[in-house]
């Protein structure tokens, strides 16, 4: 299965060297391309892409209010968002959860983890890149802006035991296999509990699980841990994926 992207960026020069690496790859094509939020908008609606890579900073609408359009969509619900940015700022990485972006890119990255991203928000995981530490970004979650509540702590009565505590581990930045490991069952089965919390809770992906798991309470920050060198989300490769070129 193809996966296909529009790219959102002001840069003519950027989109067309992504563009370049992304159709070099068996596995992905670009089906359009927007200098600013509003075309990014207009141009999901008309093409339906699995995966936007969205800038922030664009004139006109920015990339956080063309996400939070696109991801409040019911139409464009099987879209999901990227953002791709230089300005990597906990706030931002916050913002742009709270907007529904199923991930979190520094434009410093490499062609391969660029295009490893792709695949796995396609694929419906969640990505955040390494400077968005877990601690900072979840106080932001933590304390959500007036009207961005996703879901409130009543919500987490319609989830089973079994399913609080792989919410629980998923906003910890668990992976399936860990999960699994931890709580003595299958990774499919794993899957399964994350897939059904999302269902009751009204989660479009793993991202927007781990905010609600802060928001509502579920998840919380201990104030003496210290931040991990890791993201707040693991980058999980899909299966079968196809290996990215060099450039």
């Amino acid at each position: 299965m193809t996966i296909r992207v529009l790219l959102a960026d002001d840069q003519a020069l950027l989109r067309a060297t992504f563009h370049l690496l992304i159709d070099s790859c068996d596995d992905m094509e670009v089906v359009a391309e927007a200098a600013d939020g509003a075309e990014a908008v207009e141009l999901t609606r008309l093409h339906h892409p699995d995966v936007v890579v969205m800038d922030i900073r664009m004139p006109g609408t920015d990339g956080l209010a063309a996400t939070a359009t696109i991801c409040g969509d019911p139409l464009l619900a099987p879209t999901r968002v990227l953002i791709l940015t230089t300005f990597e700022i906990d706030e931002y990485v916050a913002r742009a959860l709270r907007a529904g972006a199923s991930g979190f890119l520094g434009k410093d990255i490499g062609a391969a983890d660029l295009l490893t991203g792709i695949r796995t928000v396609a694929s419906g995981e969640a990505l955040l890149s390494p400077l968005a530490t877990r601690a900072l970004v979840a106080r932001f979650l933590a304390t959500p802006e007036p009207g961005s509540q996703l879901a409130s702590p009543e919500r987490l009565t319609t989830l089973t035991a079994r399913e609080r505590e792989v919410t629980t581990l998923v906003a910890q930045g668990r992976a399936n296999d860990e999960i699994a490991r931890l709580l003595l069952i299958s990774p499919l089965t794993a899957r399964t509990h994350i897939h059904h919390a999302m269902a009751k809770l009204g989660a479009r992906d793993r991202a927007q699980l781990v905010v609600i798991a802060y928001q509502s309470g579920l998840a919380t920050v201990a104030p003496t841990s210290p931040a991990p060198a890791e993201g707040l989300l693991r980058c999980v490769e899909p299966e079968h994926a196809q290996p990215p070129p060099t450039w």
